[in-house]
């Protein structure tokens, strides 16, 4: 979720890309299993949610392939959590679990408030200047760590900030964008 003053709980991490491949209809991707750890099935997890720890907190996920897992985070280190998936028993079958998605409904996450938006929210809204100029649509939304940029189709990266994102308007599927002056 993005809070503009308050940073975001979903999908903004060190660096994450979030492009409409990690959303359906009616599930966002909230993390991929990276590989397995240990002999009793548990897998590494790189979380896509604000607060890593947090992956456990939307209720049961699901894979790829639609197999259905209650998840149990078991430690965090960097970034990365170490999870037992339900019914993962050993590590034969947890090896054939890395790089499968991990998808929750969308119906699980949190209320938004006012001036609150998920970043899937956001992917393919109009881009506008205060003036009405069609800039492109959000295609992308990029974090390195400084910031959440917004990708535009025609190239150019917004910053999603107050200053330069003065507006969203969801209903009417646009931001008004107001860039900054040339130097």
């Amino acid at each position: 979720m993005y809070r503009r003053k308050t940073g975001s709980d979903l999908l903004l991490g060190q660096i994450v890309v979030v492009t409409s491949a990690l959303v359906t209809e009616d599930h966002i991707c909230v993390g991929v299993i990276t590989g397995s750890r240990g002999t009793k099935g548990e897998v590494t997890v790189k979380s896509f949610t604000g607060k890593p720890e947090n992956l456990a907190a939307y209720g049961p996920v699901m894979d790829d392939l639609g197999h259905v897992f209650n998840i149990k985070v078991v430690s965090q280190k960097k970034g990365v959590l170490v999870v037992r998936l339900s019914g993962i028993k050993d590590r034969n079958t947890s090896d054939i679990l890395k790089g499968k998605r991990l998808f929750i409904l969308k119906s699980m996450l949190p209320k938004k408030e006012k001036n609150e938006f998920f970043f899937f929210d956001l992917l393919g809204l109009s881009a506008e200047t205060v003036t009405g100029e069609k800039l492109g649509v959000i295609k992308n939304i990029l974090n390195f760590g400084a910031g959440d940029i917004l990708e535009l189709s025609n190239g150019m990266m917004v910053s999603f900030a107050m200053e330069t994102v003065p507006e969203v308007d969801l209903k009417r599927k646009r931001v008004v964008v107001k860039p900054p002056l040339e130097i």
